[in-house]
């Protein structure tokens, strides 16, 4: 997996390593309204970054592109992006989260704008997100990003979608 810049961001391929510091980062309850849960232990997010950083699904029809957001130029972890990439490498669902700390900024359309680029270089012909229809900052970040809402909804989340296909069925991946 490639190590991508922005102007202001470094996207480090995440590594099991990354959970000391991304516990903190991913510490807030408020990053939770729109999707559900609650922070993660360092132990369960260890165990998340296990299963994410092997790059593909157990089944290997998806491949799992998770970055870890640093700051120029210091280093300092602020949020992730990741993307499943699947259907032969034609379709991407993505996303994006930007700690508390950290939002506000545009870090997140700076990223997410830098991922889509590279998934488009890359050969993907169509590129997805769901968001909450509440949320409007991540909504904000889609529209930036280049993708646009399609009036469809997949588990109480409305469906973006880069171009003009039809929109896919919901893709649920251990890689979120």
């Amino acid at each position: 997996m490639a190590d991508l810049t922005s102007d202001r961001l470094l996207f480090v391929p995440l590594s099991v390593a990354d959970a000391e510091e991304m516990v903190h980062v991913l510490s807030a309850h408020t990053l939770y309204t729109f999707t559900g849960g609650s922070p993660p232990t360092l132990t369960q997010l260890r165990d998340r970054y296990t299963r994410q950083a092997v790059g593909r699904s157990p089944d290997g029809s998806q491949d799992w592109h998770n970055w870890i957001l640093r700051e120029q130029p210091d280093g300092t972890a602020i949020g992730f992006v990741q993307a499943t990439v699947m259907d032969e490498g034609r379709r991407a669902e993505v996303a994006w989260v930007i700690g508390a700390e950290w939002q506000g900024h545009g870090y997140a359309s700076e990223a997410a704008t830098t991922m889509i680029a590279w998934l488009r270089a890359s050969g993907v012909v169509t590129v997805q997100a769901h968001i909450h229809h509440d949320h409007t900052a991540s909504a904000a970040v889609a529209r930036k990003a280049g993708l646009r809402l399609t009036g469809r909804i997949d588990d109480g989340e409305q469906l973006w979608l880069s171009d003009s296909d039809e929109p896919h069925p919901p893709t649920h991946t251990a890689a979120r």
